[in-house]
């Protein structure tokens, strides 16, 4: 099997990766979707000089004085005439500016007696909002491949939009093999473990975006894998377990029983040397990754995150960023090593603490960890306080 660099491996799989047709849903389903489109203004925001603050609506000319209280101004209900010399309006937040009037002064420095109010001296423009300040029509405000979040609807609701056009979500079928796995809340025997991979794959795939179906784990029989990947119902396939080439490793030969063509053999990187990808002979994308939950995961950020996102349209990543070592760290070998660590932030500097033990087995490491720590491969040993370059695991 020839090893590939990690970057030359993820650049194999998205090169068979093209994002999928677009959808048009309701804007409070876009959630977490990624723009098949770029969202433009409909109109200025605001579409009309607006107040900041409570107060008074004045003409700056007029200032100091005691001005004529003509009328009000609130949100939704504007003044609706010209404002003339030695007039003044009653406004609120966020209300238009009435015609004539170039600014406010707030409720705390007037003097309201009757239908007279006496105001400071106003500054032109003071408290106002110009109209279009926020953004203009026909302003691009999100652009096409960028994913959803509140704040972002928010930009969109307020461009006008009720709908949107955003990139299908992927399906994703996903499944485990191996005799030593069962799921809870059947009982394990004395040679079995709780299948804990596929369950943790699976929130991780749906959290990016993707539909998920997850089979139950798959027997160490080459007719039961080649039956489910068969009948696994999705864009891309995910084995977990069975990747290498051992006696009961069988997901390669059951992809090769359906014509599977090989991108990527295996990858020069600890944990997830194993990791595989290649093209089904009926057009499904093929991604097997190593049994062991943390190689699974860790191949999971690095290979299959990418995919996921790059079939929705959106910028694949990772996305790095440097953080100071915590302690001294040996020369590496030969495979790129991701491990897990923990992040501080000291003296106003982010630090990653690699976990003194990083067995790809472990799940509880992997439950406190904050990022994955990046040692490349044949890299020298690394003094405490070097930058390092680390892949932050986001948490809720």
């Amino acid at each position: 099997m020839k090893l590939l660099p990690v970057d030359d491996a993820r650049a194999r799989m998205l090169a068979e990766i093209a994002p999928l047709e677009a959808e048009t849903v309701a804007i409070e389903a876009a959630i977490g979707r990624v723009l098949a489109e770029d969202v433009a203004a409909v109109r200025n925001q605001p579409p009309f000089p607006a107040s900041a603050m409570d107060g008074w609506a004045v003409r700056a000319a007029d200032t100091p004085g005691a001005l004529r209280i003509v009328g009000e101004s609130a949100a939704g209900h504007g003044y609706g005439s010209t404002v003339a010399p030695g007039e003044a309006v009653r406004i609120f937040t966020g209300a238009a500016v009435p015609a004539g009037c170039d600014s406010i002064v707030i409720q705390e420095d007037a003097k309201h007696e009757g239908d007279t109010v006496t105001v400071p001296e106003a500054k032109l423009g003071h408290h106002l909002r110009p109209e279009g300040g926020d953004f203009q029509a026909g302003q691009v405000l999100l652009t096409r491949g960028t994913r959803i979040d509140p704040w972002r609807l928010s930009l969109a609701a307020a461009a006008g939009r009720a709908e949107l056009s955003v990139t299908r979500r992927p399906k994703v079928a996903l499944f485990s093999t191996g005799e030593e796995i069962v799921e809870a809340p059947a009982t394990p025997d004395q040679f079995q473990i709780y299948d804990s991979g596929s369950r943790a794959l699976e929130a991780l795939v749906a959290g990016w975006g993707a539909e998920v179906q997850r089979a139950r784990p798959v027997k160490d029989e080459l007719e039961a894998t080649v039956y489910a990947l068969r009948y696994a119902d999705g864009d891309l396939v995910v084995t977990v377990g069975g990747a290498s080439v051992g006696d009961h490793d069988l997901v390669r030969a059951a992809g090769e029983a359906l014509g599977l063509e090989l991108k990527v053999s295996s990858v020069n990187v600890r944990p997830g040397k194993p990791t595989f990808f290649g093209v089904l002979a009926d057009g499904r994308r093929m991604l097997g990754l190593p049994g062991n939950p943390a190689s699974a995961m860790v191949c999971a950020e690095l290979f299959l995150k990418p995919m996921v996102a790059a079939y929705q349209g959106a910028e694949p990543g990772p996305t790095m960023q440097p953080a100071r070592l915590a302690v001294a760290l040996p020369a590496n070998g030969p495979r790129e090593h991701w491990m897990r660590a923990k992040l501080t932030f000291e003296d106003g500097q982010l630090t990653a603490q690699p976990y003194r033990d990083q067995d790809s087995s472990l799940v509880s490491v992997f439950a406190v960890a904050d990022a994955l720590l990046c040692r490349p491969a044949g890299a020298p040993a690394a003094a405490a306080g070097e930058l390092v370059d680390i892949l932050p695991l986001p948490r809720a």
